[in-house]
């Protein structure tokens, strides 16, 4: 565990991600440089004008030399530098650290580089003035050139640390990280393929590359060769890729594309042997196997997440523009003037557009295969409510729940599966009233014939029970006669009986 303070930590990973790389490059340089000059048993007269051009050429600043510019440089050297910078700014960058500290290691990436550019450019402007051979570069390319190398590698070391939460905060597509990925898998697939196919093209064409390799007798310079041929490996990938997606690549007069060849004078490299000589066969015609399958494998990196149609198009278009850019910025870069031999490098109008349309056409292919188009599920929409139309004489909603509707011949018929008993229909009708249930049974009121003086003023008239007179509670009251309570012999005909509570 570090126990120095915040301010002490931070301070030495800026100090390693400024100068890092570049001085790790600048000693792997000088070793170089040093050690070509005791092999051939030279004086270190102009070790470190030699060692700042060779910092430049990293850089892919152009190097003149007796007046021959050395434009086309090494890409290894340069994707190194790449890789090592964004390694060092990823590790000093926290993913949950303030935009202020992200903002100085940047800074630090891109102003460490610089400031050794300035001083490589002025050693070998002094370098010059001794060594008349050896030429300044230009300035402005110089430090363009620096700066683009570890710019580059600084935003994709922060990018794989913050990128995220960049994206998370901004009004950019959520799948947008998928389409890096997709096109860093196409451009994999694409350069993996075409070293296949170089490697197979140095077979067949050994002979060739024992004959370039026989312009030295000495161990030391055939190893140099072999050297010199493992850094240009990227630039002869790029040239093959760019021939495989049906475009073309030249060394001076010399132009090679899937159809044609046309042949011309080459530089002495070892690995250029893998370059196809006049009259094409039929064989390289199978170089459009590898655009097909580099598109096949950016569409299956497309298809992992599902989309609905138009945000997989849009993924999957936007893949094949990040994957053609890179390819054009590998192209440019891996090309350049090469002394008396002229021009190097691909054909630029044709090579950026032909990667889009093969990462396009048969990624679309691909991801409409793979299941990389999402379907929408439709929600069912529910069925609407049938409202229950009034029947005709219908009473209003209030009424109805006092008075239990009539049920319907089915509900009936569900009733009596049920088990209950159907309720009796009540007769409607103009002439028809309304029946009550008496609160009070009715009870026969006879005469007991019994008694002998009972007589017709002491029976109870009998009433009529109507619906009109429910409402006198006594009229519901019965005689309850008994021997005992039979009239008196006095008692005259207007006294009422008595009437039992």
């Amino acid at each position: 565990m570090d126990n120095r303070p915040v301010g002490t930590r931070q301070a030495r990973e800026l100090l390693r991600v400024a100068f890092g790389p570049s001085v790790v490059a600048l000693g792997v340089v000088a070793a170089v440089v040093l050690l070509q000059l005791l092999i051939a048993n030279s004086d270190m007269t102009g070790a470190l004008g030699a060692i700042a051009s060779m910092w430049l050429g990293v850089h892919l600043v152009p190097i003149s030399i007796g007046g021959s510019e050395l434009g086309v440089m090494p890409l290894l050297p340069m994707l190194a530098m790449v890789w090592g910078t964004a390694r060092s700014t990823a590790g000093a960058t926290s993913p949950a650290g303030s935009w202020f500290v992200t903002r100085w290691v940047v800074a630090s990436a891109i102003g460490g580089p610089l400031l050794i550019a300035a001083l490589a450019l002025a050693v070998v402007h002094d370098a010059a003035s001794v060594l008349t051979q050896l030429q300044t570069p230009d300035a402005l390319r110089a430090f363009g050139s620096v700066l683009a190398v570890h710019a580059a590698g600084a935003v994709i070391g922060v990018g794989s640390r913050i990128g995220r939460r960049v994206l998370a905060n901004s009004p950019l597509p959520a799948w947008l990280p998928d389409a890096f990925r997709a096109a860093s898998a196409g451009v994999l697939a694409l350069l993996g393929l075409s070293g296949v196919v170089m490697v197979g093209s140095m077979v067949v064409h050994w002979a060739t590359m024992h004959d370039l390799y026989g312009i030295t007798d000495s161990m030391f310079g055939q190893f140099s060769l072999t050297l010199l041929s493992i850094l240009y490996i990227p630039n002869v990938l790029v040239g093959t890729a760019a021939v495989a997606v049906g475009s073309s690549a030249h060394i001076g007069l010399a132009t090679f594309s899937s159809f044609t060849v046309f042949g011309g004078d080459i530089p002495a490299l070892p690995v250029l042997a893998a370059l196809p000589t006049p009259p094409l066969g039929p064989i390289w015609v199978a170089l459009l196997i590898v655009a097909a399958a580099s598109g096949v494998a950016l569409g299956q990196q497309a298809a992992r997440h599902p989309l609905p149609l138009l945000p997989a198009i849009g993924k999957l278009v936007v893949a094949a523009a990040i994957a053609a850019l890179i390819m054009a910025v590998l192209g440019y870069a891996g090309g350049g003037r090469l002394g008396n031999f002229g021009d190097v490098g691909v054909d630029q109008a044709t090579f950026g557009p032909a990667v889009f349309l093969w990462f396009a056409g048969i990624g679309a292919l691909t991801v409409a295969m793979s299941g990389g188009i999402a379907r929408r599920v439709r929600a069912p929409k529910p069925a609407p409510k049938a409202e229950a139309e009034p029947e005709a004489g219908a009473e209003p909603e209030a009424e109805a729940q006092l008075e239990p509707e009539p049920k319907d011949e089915d509900e009936a018929q569900l009733d009596l599966e049920a088990g209950s008993e159907p309720e009796p229909e009540a007769e409607t009708g103009p002439d028809s009233e309304p029946e009550f249930e008496p609160a009070f049974e009715p009870v026969d009121e006879q005469p007991d014939i019994d008694d002998p003086d009972a007589g017709p003023q002491a029976q109870p008239e009998p009433r009529d029970v109507t619906p009109d007179a429910f409402g006198d509670p006594e009229d519901h009251f019965v005689v309850d006669e008994s021997p005992d309570d039979h009239a008196t012999p006095g008692a005259t005909t207007d006294q009422a009986p008595n009437r039992d509570d």
